[in-house]
């Protein structure tokens, strides 16, 4: 499972309450059926994090390194398309034949592919995916690995009905509330173009700064006396702030050295902005987290985690997590630098100027 190894998809969301004391008893109450059952209907329930199959919600199954650990899973049967084509499509031949036409009307058909359905549907097996999340009790966060907006949408519908508390996505928006004590509007749109669009794009804004601040500070960040370093690699998407801005709204560079290209160049020097780029993460030179980063979404994909040194299997699973809570807390702290940055106005104007310099001067291949 991803969050036990290999590389994930993670959507960090903050819970707006604490787990109720019996949340596993409730969860409990909504684990996925027997997959025998499955019928026409998708069905929707909890499983343990360990495997698809393990219907059992409780403090053995579901609490791995002192983490909630579960799989939102969706079982389903499905007829293959090309298979139901065929079925209704020999049914159609026989109904022409027997009835002596050259056709069989819309009615019968939709008749006919219901009666397909009916009949074979249950000789399928039932097909299961499954969205994995982990809570980390003590600091009340959500990990969800997968970065799609739909899977959050089903993470928070289920979880909500099912333990009453709400999963908040790590975006500007809460980052601006959580960490700057302001709201989203308060945070001053980045220009460093003279052909920039206008248009309000804070997470681009910051992927872009993050981008700067990595070719000309190393990417530095200090938390806690931990010395943290960025740097941005390709592919990248560069992107305007509008996107029904005029001409191409959007470059994608990849492969050699995109972000030293003279694409990337032409890019920056007509205002768009960074979208979506690799980040790799060091801690004090050693640890390092590598993922690709959605500036609009603050998702993540192809997360890969540092190497640990825990060998026992919860163990090693409570360091996982908590290197995720440390990737989570340096991603605050470098918007923090952002937004305590642009926020000041004569940072900000000094800031813009540095970036134009940047962006114009900036070696290109």
């Amino acid at each position: 499972m991803p969050f036990e190894s290999g590389s994930t998809a993670l959507m960090i969301c903050h819970l707006n309450d604490e787990l109720p004391g019996d949340f596993l008893e409730r969860l409990a109450k909504h684990t996925a059926g027997k997959l025998d059952d499955v019928d026409k209907d998708p069905q929707v329930g909890w499983v343990s994090g360990r495997h698809l199959l393990e219907n059992q919600i409780n403090e053995l199954t579901s609490i791995c390194g002192g983490h909630l650990y579960i799989n939102l899973r969706k079982a389903e049967r499905k007829l293959p398309a090309q298979l139901l084509r065929a079925i209704c499509r020999r049914e159609e031949l026989a109904y022409m034949q027997a009835n002596d036409m050259l056709m069989v009307p819309k009615a019968e058909r939709n008749r006919i592919k219901e009666d397909a359905i009916e009949k074979n549907l249950r000789k399928m097996p039932p097909s299961i995916s499954a969205i994995p999340i982990v809570v980390d009790r003590k600091n009340s966060v959500m990990y969800i690995g997968n970065g799609s907006l739909r899977a959050y949408d089903q993470i928070t519908a289920e979880f909500m009905k099912d333990v009453g508390v709400e999963p908040v996505p790590v975006s500007v928006a809460e980052l601006m509330i959580r960490c700057m004590k302001a709201s989203e509007t308060d945070l001053p749109a980045l220009s460093f173009s003279s052909k920039d669009d206008g248009e309000p794009a804070p997470g681009r804004d910051f992927l872009t700064w993050l981008w700067y601040h990595s070719e000309t500070a190393e990417g530095k960040l200090v938390l806690g006396g931990i010395s943290y370093n960025v740097m941005i690699e390709g592919p990248l998407t560069l992107a305007f702030a509008a996107d029904e801005a005029k001409g191409a709204s959007e470059s994608v560079l990849k492969k050699g050295c995109p972000q030293i290209s003279a694409e990337a160049k032409a890019a920056l020097s007509v205002g768009k902005k960074l979208k979506k780029a690799k980040l790799t993460l060091v801690r004090e030179g050693s640890d390092r987290w590598t993922f690709t980063f959605d500036a609009d979404l603050f998702t993540m994909t192809g997360l890969t985690l540092p190497e640990g040194e825990e060998m026992d299997i919860h163990s090693q699973f409570e360091e996982r997590i908590a290197f995720l809570q440390l990737l989570k807390e340096a991603l605050e702290g470098y918007f923090t630098l952002f937004a305590t940055t642009v926020m000041d106005p004569e940072k900000r104007t000094l800031l813009e100027e540095e970036m134009r310099t940047w962006a114009e001067e900036r070696e290109s291949f």
